[in-house]
């Protein structure tokens, strides 16, 4: 008999006991391949020695000081090191406890930014068709994923959404991916002349959509393009790279590969690589300014904000990720698990689309290749998929509704960074495995 509250109720998960590298073992002793690093979490995988005396030593020294009394070290020296690598103009950061956090305080933060600064109609937000930004009322409703809003619609703020960059579906025959970019970034324009722009605070989007599309980048010069109609409206582009941020997807800020800097930025996940809860937002001087010429107070906060344990660990994983050389082996080995993937699966019938960055990948689930039917949702392909690759002893991220919220199967993959070539093929194995179980 347990008192935990389960994610399913009617089922009863394995009891992890233990992380080594790659792999996860539970009670029984069974391994598992951390195939999806949890939910692209885990991107130094488990039990690393640098971390975790990173959070010892920073526990006996200082577990907690409330940041309406106190900064702290770790807070300090975190917030330097993100900046010093993050986009151009990007100069605060304001540190949570996790991904839905970062975008509540985005979110919040931009709202404020437009009352500081004498604009307060500016009461609305623009995101994409399938975008997730997080599980929050305010999160989830900025999200256009149909399924996961649609019991809470009732208490979420409405929001725009224009189509997602998902060339794979959107791409029309012979039109260059340029084209494609520009024809569907220009959606945003068309959208702030209809409600208003000076109605409007920001537009949100991923960089790479993960958890709904399955490890979408966007195609070359779209988000440039999207940079110039916010700058044109006076609109703010915040990005959320709580999934394929912190060198997920082969550059540490996955922005870069597409040349653009935000306003606002949110990250969450591989800043403490599971080692321990931490989130951020970071803004640009000229957002921040504005709170300091006008009340000088973000009207928000939480708890555990800055906690000085979470920015400890963050910053030792963020020197790996950087002086350490691990966002560049993950672009190393991203190439790598993308050969591996397109070798083995690149001609089966029921794999219609394998995209991604670095190590950020998905592979796009059809009933039939030539036309991308997907399968009927009746049969909970993806269910399936992941219950058979656990049983193989591989831990991945399949999910439903890829197509518009509702039909559409695909499997995300985010592993560790410290993946070897041979953990790259057991991982493809044990997928192979599940497929075949599955789609036979």
């Amino acid at each position: 008999m347990t008192h935990v509250f389960y994610r399913n109720s009617r089922t009863t998960p394995p009891k992890a006991i233990r992380g080594e590298g790659a792999y996860i073992y539970d009670s029984t002793g069974k391994r598992y391949l951390d195939g999806s690093g949890g939910a692209a979490v885990s991107c130094l995988g488990h039990s690393d020695p640098d971390v975790i005396a990173a959070v010892q030593a920073q526990v006996e020294t200082l577990e907690f000081a409330h940041t309406g009394f106190f900064t702290s070290e770790p807070a300090e020296a975190l917030a330097e090191r993100l900046i010093a690598h993050a986009p151009e103009g990007l100069d605060k950061v304001y540190f949570v406890s996790g991904g839905s956090e970062a975008v509540e305080t985005a979110l919040k933060m931009a709202r404020q930014y437009f009352v500081e600064t004498g604009e307060p109609q500016r009461t609305c937000f623009i995101s994409r068709r399938q975008s997730y930004h997080g599980n929050t009322l305010g999160a989830l409703a900025a999200g256009g994923n149909v399924w996961r809003k649609a019991q809470f619609a009732p208490l979420l703020a409405e929001t725009s959404h224009i189509a997602p960059c998902y060339a794979y579906r959107g791409q029309e025959e012979g039109e260059s991916q340029e084209s494609y970019g520009h024809r569907v970034a220009n959606e945003l324009e068309a959208e702030l002349l209809r409600v208003g722009p000076e109605t409007v605070i920001a537009f949100i989007a991923e960089p790479v959509v993960g958890a709904t599309l399955g490890a979408v980048p966007a195609v070359p010069g779209y988000f440039k393009r999207i940079r110039e109609i916010c700058d044109r409206y006076g609109v703010l582009l915040i990005l959320d790279e709580v999934m394929c941020g912190m060198g997920r997807t082969g550059t540490l800020f996955a922005c870069e590969q597409d040349g653009v800097a935000p306003d606002i930025i949110t990250i969450a996940k591989g800043l403490g690589a599971g080692y321990q809860p931490i989130g951020a937002t970071l803004c640009s001087a000229h957002i921040h300014e504005a709170f300091a010429q006008g009340s000088g107070f973000f009207q928000h906060g939480h708890t555990y904000i800055g906690h000085p344990v979470a920015c400890a660990a963050g910053d030792a994983v963020v020197a790996k990720l950087t002086d350490g050389g691990h966002v560049e082996r993950a672009a190393r080995m991203g190439e790598k698990l993308d050969h591996a993937l397109r070798a083995a699966f690149e001609d089966h019938p029921h794999i219609g689309d394998i995209r991604g960055r670095g190590m950020f990948r998905g592979l796009e689930i059809v009933a039939d290749r030539a036309s991308k039917t997907p399968f009927d949702p009746a049969l909970g392909i993806n269910k399936k998929v992941k219950a058979a690759a656990f049983e193989a002893g591989l831990i991945c991220y399949p999910m439903g509704g890829t197509v518009d919220g509702q039909r559409g199967d695909h499997v995300l993959l985010a592993p560790p960074f410290i993946l070897s070539e041979d953990q790259i093929g057991e991982l493809v194995e044990k997928l192979g495995t599940a497929f075949a179980t599955v789609l036979s």
